[in-house]
């Protein structure tokens, strides 16, 4: 079947709601709204537990949890987000190519094991037998991430995404269709592709995903007009960020001090916790200003989503270059503090 349908619709709302970006160049701001989402624990979130965002910024934080990027990208379009944290690169890009004026500032985190498909174990179906997963029910999240990975590892296997049936379902509900049996396979990320995992399997592993160029990372994201009028408040948002995770990258007891509120944050048990991020990678500044993330490689991965959602039918046009997709200047700006 086609996947133009709802991504096509998404996109056309999302051109119609830019305007409303610059409605944040003149207003006065007391509070910002963050985007995140619940299941996917991050460093970040024990400081802002700790209310530690709100005295870097001397602003009030208004944090509201989303299923999906796609859903961020409408929430900024709109003007209700003003940061999106943890967005995958493929919404970022289908919002982009649409003609949203969206900005990257940094690489949130690198995952590559916590995004992936899984097949109803009822199937039997493995790498060397993918093929017979043409004509099955398949549940992805459309425009995002997974969506991506999807897309990629059925053109590896050569399977025909136009003889499946695809529903657009949050991965959460995904989990829960695989669990009933109403769906063959379904992709996701975190705590559903927890749940997924324990009614099926996967077919590549993030190692062997990665050898095939199939990167999975996120980004805080923003609207070009915040991201041009606010960029202070930007940077030091970012700084936060940067030292949470540099807290927890140096490991020890202050790491292991940071498990249990994250967990409680992200809506999870400490042990899922523990064993969802020893699968993360938070680069630190450094090493996100550098050419493998937002020095080139990003914008160079960008241009490849872009090709395969294009070349699937799920975005009408990429665009010529996501170069300009990417502002450096407030992580550059954190790096100095």
């Amino acid at each position: 079947m086609s996947l133009k349908s709802n991504l096509l619709g998404a996109t056309a709302a999302l051109t119609a709601l830019t305007g409303a970006q610059a409605a944040l160049a003149d207003a006065h701001l007391s509070e910002i709204t963050v985007a995140y989402f619940l299941e996917w624990p991050m460093p970040f979130q024990a400081a802002k537990v700790a209310g530690t965002y709100e005295e870097a910024l001397g602003l009030d934080i208004n944090w509201v949890a989303f299923d999906t990027g796609t859903a961020m990208s409408a929430a900024m379009a709109s003007g209700d987000v003003q940061i999106s944290v943890s967005q995958g690169v493929p919404p970022f890009v289908v919002a982009a190519s649409a003609g949203q004026d969206i900005k990257i500032v940094d690489v949130a985190v690198s995952y590559s094991d916590n995004d992936n498909c899984v097949v109803s174990t009822a199937l039997e179906i493995d790498a060397d037998t993918a093929g017979d997963l043409n004509g099955k029910r398949v549940a992805v999240p459309i425009g995002t991430a997974a969506h991506y990975g999807f897309l990629s590892q059925m053109s590896h296997f050569g399977v025909d995404v136009e003889s499946m049936e695809v529903v657009d379902m949050a991965p959460a509900e995904g989990a829960a269709a695989l669990a009933q049996g109403d769906i063959d396979m379904a992709c996701g990320w975190g705590g559903a592709l927890r749940r997924m995992k324990e009614h099926g399997n996967v077919l590549l592993t993030g190692a062997e995903k990665e050898e095939l160029g199939i990167l999975v990372f996120d980004v805080t994201s923003a609207p070009a007009a915040f991201v041009a009028e606010e960029g202070e408040i930007l940077a030091k948002f970012l700084k936060v960020t940067a030292d949470a995770n540099a807290t927890w990258n140096a490991g020890g007891a202050e790491a292991e001090a940071m498990i249990p509120v994250i967990a409680q944050d992200a809506g999870m048990d400490e042990d899922a916790t523990r064993e969802t991020m020893a699968t993360f990678v938070f680069p630190s500044v450094d090493d996100q200003l550098g050419e493998r993330w937002l020095g080139g490689g990003a914008q160079s991965f960008m241009d490849g989503v872009a090709g395969v959602f294009k070349d699937a039918g799920s975005i009408p046009e990429a665009l010529d270059t996501y170069a300009d997709a990417v502002d450096t200047g407030p992580l550059a700006a954190a790096q100095g503090m």
